[in-house]
């Protein structure tokens, strides 16, 4: 086995943020993804956002689940607080360590799997709980670790490398998150970092739930003509579609276009993937309004961009439940165990 490391040197005219850390300073390992994985580009925008936020590395908690897009975390701030949690359990750590220190700056990485299905009931409540924190999915529509099933999302219509149809309706995630209440919904693609990275920069700073759905294909297993979310390869002479033990190498996919206009990305081996940005005229402040945006695009095939939908008068669960202000790991044993007569009114105040 072969073990790439990054050099530990930089060079030294690399441009600084506002705290002195340069760009390579909230980088992880190397990426073991497949080459072209539209998650790397996401690990990268997420680079360039915290840099640019000129937030010290060592104030970020990253949790993730199970998948692909969950090994995604080691590929950013390796000076960070990091925990890999269990198969759809990601939002039960980041809740903890929310609670346990409100200084934390959180980014929680799932998948569609990971989110859509043995997660979903924790996505849901997570996002009604408001818990302050960045909930970024990197959705390809397919269980990529396990050779290329449907997954939740997968949209209706669209057929698997074997040719057969999904018969079943998607559940999105973007619409769930607007239902329940969360208070910042944002859906971007991968390649498109000039939309993306903005929009993790906002997430970080909302005070709240920030959910962010990202289109980031596959490039392994679901890579067939009649796939709505990933690239294709059907060769006309190969029976196989996908050779396990090789990924051929593909150029990054880059879609920059403007607010209000539709782009047909073309992917490597033919297929199209269809975006719509939002207009300037969309008003991202009303709910039900953005709900019925994204619905009305669905039906025609478009997966809408952009920040959906924030609300500017935001609370997170600090707020809702009252919590104390210093993080737990700070308290004192005076502050945990004030005595007899502190314990006593708060006996009486529930009488």
């Amino acid at each position: 086995m072969t073990f790439v490391v990054k050099p530990q040197t930089h060079h030294p005219k690399l441009p600084l943020n506002e705290i002195g850390l340069t760009r390579r300073d909230y980088e992880g390992s190397v990426s073991t993804l497949c080459a072209g994985c539209g998650h790397d580009s996401v690990s990268a925008a997420i680079v360039q956002a915290c840099a640019e936020l000129s937030i010290p590395p060592h104030r970020f908690a990253k949790v993730s689940g199970i998948g692909c897009s969950s090994k995604t975390p080691s590929y950013f701030l390796n000076k960070s607080h990091g925990f890999n949690s269990v198969h759809g359990r990601m939002p039960s750590v980041m809740t903890g360590a929310n609670l346990a220190n409100r200084d934390l700056y959180c980014i929680g990485v799932s998948g569609d799997g990971d989110s859509a299905s043995i997660g979903m009931g924790q996505f849901a409540h997570i996002m009604r709980r408001r818990i302050n924190m960045l909930y970024i999915v990197e959705n390809n529509g397919t269980y990529g670790l396990t050779k290329g099933q449907f997954s939740a999302t997968n949209d209706k219509g669209s057929t698997s490398k074997k040719g057969a149809p999904n018969l079943y309706e998607p559940i999105d995630l973007v619409s769930m998150a607007l239902q329940i209440g969360a208070s910042f919904v944002a859906r971007s693609f991968s390649g498109d970092k000039h939309q993306l990275v903005p929009l993790i920069k906002a997430g970080l700073r909302h005070k709240g739930i920030a959910f962010i759905d990202v289109i980031s294909p596959c490039v392994a297993f679901n890579n067939h003509q009649g796939s709505t979310k990933s690239y294709e390869h059907v060769r006309q002479y190969t029976h196989n579609v996908v050779n396990a033990d090789y990924i051929e190498e593909h150029d990054e996919i880059i879609a920059d276009y403007l607010p209000g206009t539709r782009e047909d990305v073309a992917m490597p081996d033919g297929s199209i993937l269809r975006l719509y940005k939002l207009d300037e005229a969309y008003d991202p402040h009303d709910r039900v309004g953005a709900l019925n945006y994204v619905q009305r695009h669905q039906e025609k095939g478009e997966a809408v961009t952009g920040m959906l939908y924030i609300d500017p008068l935001a609370a997170d669960c600090h707020e809702i439940m009252d919590t104390v202000q210093t993080p737990l790991n700070e308290l004192v044993e005076e502050d945990l165990c004030p005595g007899n007569k502190v314990l006593q009114s708060i006996n009486d105040s529930f009488r």
